[in-house]
């Protein structure tokens, strides 16, 4: 890939992305050291005949014609051209080789594609009688940018909120600390009956039933992603943004504010003054998000939205014990190795990484993504995570805290801090293979899975507990409550 910086009338315009032939003279690293040099059109313009126009130390700039690269680059070459800007005829670039594949070695000058949009911007600058100027340079993409350690920071502190947040969200006249897991009396029945009807236990059923629906879902957003079907799930996961921030807001101001002021709305009933103000502030920041989402600050609200998500959604789903974890865990390890890896013997590309740029919707990728931005690389972009490697995980981890407390066992003594470093250590796993693998994606679930579940199955085995994890909760345990949440 190639910069291409320009100039019109020594005023700098925007830089554009085009692509290096595989002939040619190998373009710089560095901005400083790019080649800058006056824009002329050639005559004529497909430059398959001897140009009339003088091309001495210029850019030549060209369109795709009947003759090949090779033989468009040795015209310009013996004119005197020092590069050769080739306009594509779509919005695309392609590979440019040689006739016969073999490397045309007599060919000293770069040659770049651009798109059309961006070769006739230049030609119609050059038409109106200005002067263009045209910088080649071709920076290295680093394989894995620093970035990437606050994505991780994020999805661990993502997993470990959602684990800790019944006891964040208690407050100061809840319960004591065990007690989401002790015997109710009958006065508390009522209360103990509302908030397990608010908990999904997940089953080894509905696990399998899960991971072959995210299957299907994912080939029809391969094969129909479209700009309308983008917008219903922008709208889905705005509304449930929404509804996991206001939950999460409301909460935390609950625990400080004994402030229970009422007001009745119509067709909504009576709700607080605070959760009416956090609900319309939540709306708005919605909003404002799904109408700022391509401007380059909007990874922000998105994630912001994503975490808020997840962490509603693991207070609602969860693991009744080892054996569900294993079932749902496998099944997402298999499916997350075959959509990344072996769907391109089938697709012919990988399904899972094209879902998730966007690439069969103009390029606008999924929103059920945490992203951020490529700090130190000259292309930009971003790192992204999909929401499935924290809530798979992250089901397993609150299930382990759920085990200790109810064990009574001690930080060191227990599961959770275990699993939550085995959870870290997997990720950062994920982004070693990234760097090994020259930043071919990778299927994060096979290096969490081993880091989470592996690592409970063996202290499980160690500790003599694993008969516990496996059959726990499947007699006649209840679910734990919700808390605060």
């Amino acid at each position: 890939m190639v910069k291409v910086d320009n100039w019109v009338n020594g005023v700098a315009g925007e830089t554009y992305t085009g692509v290096t032939a595989r002939f040619g003279a190998i373009l710089p690293l560095e901005v400083d050291k790019s080649v800058k040099l006056s824009a002329i059109v050639a005559n004529p313009l497909t430059c398959c005949s001897t140009p009339s126009t003088k091309l001495s130390n210029s850019i030549a700039l060209v369109a795709r014609g009947d003759c090949s690269f090779e033989a468009k680059a040795n015209l310009a070459q013996s004119n005197g051209a020092k590069a050769l800007l080739v306009i594509n005829d779509d919005e695309g670039t392609i590979e440019m080789g040689c006739d016969d594949d073999t490397p045309a070695t007599n060919i000293t000058i770069p040659i770049v594609m651009v798109p059309k949009s961006t070769g006739e911007s230049f030609r119609k600058a050059l038409q109106e009688g200005h002067k263009v100027e045209i910088g080649l340079w071709a920076p290295d993409r680093p394989v894995v940018s620093f970035s990437v350690a606050f994505l991780w920071l994020m999805a661990v502190s993502t997993v470990a909120t959602a684990s800790l947040w019944p006891e964040i969200a208690k407050t100061k006249d809840s319960e004591p600390r065990y007690d989401d897991f002790s015997p109710k009396s009958a006065s508390d029945g009522a209360t103990s009956k509302e908030n397990t009807e608010e908990i999904i236990n997940i089953d080894v059923k509905s696990a399998i039933i899960f991971v072959i629906s995210a299957s299907t879902f994912l080939v029809l957003l391969f094969f129909f992603m479209s700009s309308w079907f983008v917008w219903l799930l922008i709208v889905l996961f705005c509304i449930g943004g929404v509804e996991g921030m206001h939950t999460l807001i409301v909460t935390l101001i609950s625990r400080g504010c004994t402030c229970q002021k009422k007001v009745t709305l119509p067709y909504f009933g009576e709700t607080t003054i605070v959760s009416l103000i956090v609900l319309i502030f939540c709306l708005a920041f919605a909003i404002a998000w799904a109408i700022t989402r391509k401007a380059s600050f909007s990874w922000i609200g998105q994630d912001v939205l994503g975490i808020c998500l997840m962490i509603s959604i693991l207070q609602v789903a969860r693991l009744p014990n080892i054996k569900v974890a294993t079932v749902l865990l496998c099944c997402a390890f298999v499916y997350d190795i075959f959509w990344v890896f072996l769907s391109p013997i089938i697709f012919h590309q990988s399904v899972m990484i094209a879902v998730a740029k966007g690439n069969n919707s103009g390029g606008e990728s999924i929103p059920m993504l945490l992203r951020f931005p490529r700090l130190t690389d000259p292309w930009g972009g971003y790192d992204m995570i999909g929401f499935g490697d924290i809530l798979f995980p992250g089901l397993l981890v609150g299930f382990s805290l759920r085990f200790d407390k109810e064990n009574k066992k001690s930080w060191a003594g227990g599961y959770f801090i275990w699993l939550m470093v085995g959870y870290a250590f997997g990720l950062f796993f994920t982004y070693l293979g990234l760097y090994l693998m020259h930043g071919h994606g990778q299927p994060a679930l096979l290096y969490l899975v081993p880091c989470t579940l592996g690592v409970c199955v063996v202290l499980g085995l160690i500790r003599g507990e694993l008969k516990d994890l496996w059959n726990h909760g499947s007699s006649s345990t209840p679910a734990a409550s919700l808390g605060g949440a």
